[in-house]
């Protein structure tokens, strides 16, 4: 009987080693794998989410690189996304945005060995400064200022209320600066133009009637553009500009899509930051415990398709602004 009870206490053991030795290879890293885990807006919702998934199936069709989304359905799902992934054997895991530097803080920590990566959030604002993660982070206020400074064009040459606006999703600094750009490249066109200010304070596709809400109160103080950055919530304000006939003003994606009324986008390349992660975890040359910064100089940042009913001169100074920009001459602000 003796026997037999340490025959099953050794076989005990054995079976325990083995599952550990199963989950550390598991765990061990595979820099020709990486994974994407995106915020509750879902893979479809035009715009964040999918850009990140565009740069993802680009490191797996022009890197061989084997790649996987994991999808957050609720907030939850976050830590355990993040965690399934390096679980997996991910070289790098990258976290769609600003909702999930708390996952990315613990999970970092957990997994010492895998690379994290988070879109519009800085390394420095992580809890505790993984060195094994580091942010994407995008200079929007670029992009802003030049769609802000053609809307104000616009709106001069019509007449009437020199009034655009902006629709947020949450009051943040990666929202913020997009809308600070905005405004100051209203300004520099038009001195005169006063640009209103509303969050929603949500970002996915279901909340969308009430980004529609607020712009349809901007357009009745008299907003000729209302330009969308609470991803899909904001396209909401844009289905609000097309009701009422004035300019809607995209965000992220180039959302010229949508139709005529869309005067232009403010297009944030989350898919090159993505693949450019990506590519340099592969490489084994991307540095973590830092910032990938993402602009108007290196491509990360850009202005979307134009409507044919801006007048080329109109373009022809948004450039000039832009070459000004890019040369550091002009410093659109960041802040509120």
């Amino acid at each position: 009987m003796k026997l037999k009870r340490s025959t099953t206490a050794l076989l005990g053991v054995l079976l325990v080693a083995l599952a550990c030795v199963a989950v550390s290879a598991a765990a061990s890293k595979d820099d020709d794998k990486g994974a994407i885990v995106t915020d509750t807006a879902g893979l479809n919702d035009r715009s964040f989410n999918m850009l990140a998934n565009k740069g993802r199936l680009r490191a797996q069709k022009e890197l061989g690189m084997q790649t996987r989304a994991y999808i957050s359905k609720t907030t939850s799902d976050y830590l355990p996304n993040m965690v399934a992934a390096a679980q997996q054997g991910n070289g790098i895991v990258v976290a769609n945005g600003f909702l999930l530097a708390e996952a990315v803080n613990t999970a970092a920590g957990q997994f010492p060995d895998t690379r994290f990566a988070i879109v519009d959030f800085p390394w420095v604002a992580l809890e505790d400064k993984p060195a094994n993660a580091l942010g994407l982070t995008f200079k929007s206020e670029e992009s802003g200022y030049l769609v802000g400074y053609l809307a104000a064009l616009m709106a001069q040459q019509k007449g009437g209320k020199q009034v655009v606006s902006a629709v947020g999703g949450m009051k943040i600094p990666s929202v913020d600066n997009w809308i600070a750009g905005f405004r100051a490249g209203a300004k520099k066109a038009n001195p005169k133009i006063s640009v209103l200010i509303g969050y929603s304070g949500l970002f996915p596709p279901s909340a969308a009637p009430k980004c529609k809400e607020i712009a349809l109160k901007q357009i009745a103080q008299g907003s000729q553009a209302v330009f969308q950055v609470a991803g899909g919530c904001g396209l909401g304000a844009l289905d609000a500009a097309k009701q009422k006939k004035v300019w809607g003003i995209g965000v992220d994606a180039d959302q010229y899509y949508l139709g005529p009324h869309i005067l232009t986008s403010g297009v944030k390349r989350v898919d090159t930051a993505v693949f450019t992660a990506m590519k340099l975890s592969q490489a084994g040359t991307l540095k973590t415990g830092g910032d990938l910064v993402f602009n108007l100089k290196n491509a990360g940042q850009d202005v979307g398709k134009i409507s044919p009913k801006v007048p080329k001169a109109f373009i022809a100074k948004m450039n000039a602004i832009k070459k000004l920009i890019i040369a550091g001459k002009i410093k659109p602000p960041a802040k509120l």
